[in-house]
């Protein structure tokens, strides 16, 4: 019987597909699918250029959002890197790259890269406890389909006709699933935008009436303003074997929503910005957040400092590290964040959240603690933590083969 990387080194010469639709990227030797009546780019987490705006020039994202987390179920061959394949093809016949069709990505997670031995050829590692007061879960994955859509109904659509017995798509005939190489060990599921927390109020632990109608996120503010997020160019890997992919973080993160709107208007504000910011200034700010960096000086006048000032401390020639794709959930009855995020290696993710810690602001203040007085340290906690790589889509089929 052929040998797990034999069977690898095979896979690497007949897997690795491109998209058809986009220049310079051509179908995998032995594959002879067809062209891709829908353009999609190489880069599987690009949606800035297809993204609704609103009248400050913000993008915004899809509304809806599902995150399947996979174990594989059959050896990596290059039969199986053509299910993998085709069964994706068969998302991009359906439905067109935009927010009213479908956005979709498989990333690999670090258990699939550990066990293949090629962890080392990423710029990511295993996930860890990244604070003082959260003990995650920290989860090792083979690999996860992420799903994006402005509507709901396409994402269950295309999760049946991959894993389950669905026969048709949006008028395409499903001949490959990803049932056939992947089990589905966990579904997360969420939402963003104007109206949607709102109408999630009837979960556990929400307190009545008090989500703004129009509110985008659990919190009442708006997340994913076009300055405080990396560009696409940001985030991209620029050479290596991964070159034109990311890596991706997923937490799931719990939200204390009773004690945050028992906070006022101008707590919760000062909280999420900074001391000195009030409800006034925040309805304001349009594509950007203001930053001074007074993180310390704020500390010792004020005894406490806001989430945003703390995070944006960290940042490459005046850009953020992180291109955030979170959104709410209610994902066990309780209303929490899947924060899903972008970042050219797993170090970037792990500087923004020890400067989110504000750790170095014990001696600045006696008032700030781990939590207390600390951004919204108070009112998340972290479930869970995984960590991913995001290939260039000729590369998603089983990407780093070794030989």
């Amino acid at each position: 019987m052929p040998s797990r990387r034999s069977l690898l080194g095979r896979l690497s010469a007949a897997v690795g597909v491109a998209a058809a639709g986009c220049a310079g990227l051509r179908p995998p030797p032995g594959l002879d699918l067809p062209a891709n009546p829908h353009d999609v780019p190489r880069r599987q987490f690009a949606q800035r250029a297809h993204l609704r705006e609103d009248a400050d020039g913000n993008p915004l994202g899809t509304r809806f959002r599902r995150v399947l987390l996979l174990d594989l179920q059959r050896e990596p061959s290059a039969e199986a890197g053509r299910t993998v394949e085709r069964a994706l093809r068969t998302l991009e016949d359906a439905y067109d790259w935009s927010p009213d069709g479908l956005f979709h990505l498989l990333a690999w997670g670090t258990n699939y890269l550990d066990d293949h031995g090629v962890l080392n050829r990423v710029p990511t590692d295993h996930p860890t406890v990244l604070s003082r007061v959260d003990t995650p879960e920290l989860l090792r994955f083979d690999a996860a389909l992420v799903l994006e859509s402005d509507v709901p109904s396409h994402l269950t659509a295309a999760e049946s006709a991959l894993f389950g017995d669905r026969a048709e798509l949006n008028g395409v005939a499903v001949d490959h699933r990803l049932l056939d190489t992947f089990a589905r060990r966990e579904r997360r599921t969420g939402f963003i935008g104007e109206g949607l927390p709102a109408a999630h109020a009837d979960a556990e632990g929400v307190p009545a009436d008090a989500i703004p109608e129009d509110a985008p996120m659990f919190t009442g503010f708006q997340s994913g303003r076009e300055k405080t997020q990396a560009s696409e160019d940001r985030v991209t890997i620029d050479d290596g074997p991964l070159e034109g992919g990311t890596t991706m973080h997923l937490s799931h993160l719990t939200l204390n929503l009773k004690r945050w709107y028992a906070f006022s208007e101008a707590s919760r504000v000062k909280r999420m910005f900074d001391p000195e910011t009030t409800p006034d200034d925040e309805a304001g700010f349009t594509d950007d957040v203001p930053f001074a960096d007074r993180v310390e000086e704020h500390a010792s006048e004020h005894g406490m400092v806001g989430h945003h000032e703390k995070v944006a401390r960290v940042r490459r020639d005046g850009e953020p590290l992180l291109l955030r794709r979170d959104f709410n959930t209610v994902d066990g009855g309780h209303p929490g964040v899947h924060f899903l995020a972008f970042q050219r290696a797993g170090k970037d993710f792990r500087r923004t959240r020890k400067s989110m810690n504000g750790w170095y602001l014990r001696d600045d203040s006696p008032d700030i603690t781990d939590s207390e007085n600390n951004g919204i340290l108070d009112v998340i906690r972290v479930r869970s933590r995984a960590n991913f790589v995001v290939p260039p889509r000729e590369k998603r089929a089983f990407p780093l083969t070794v030989t």
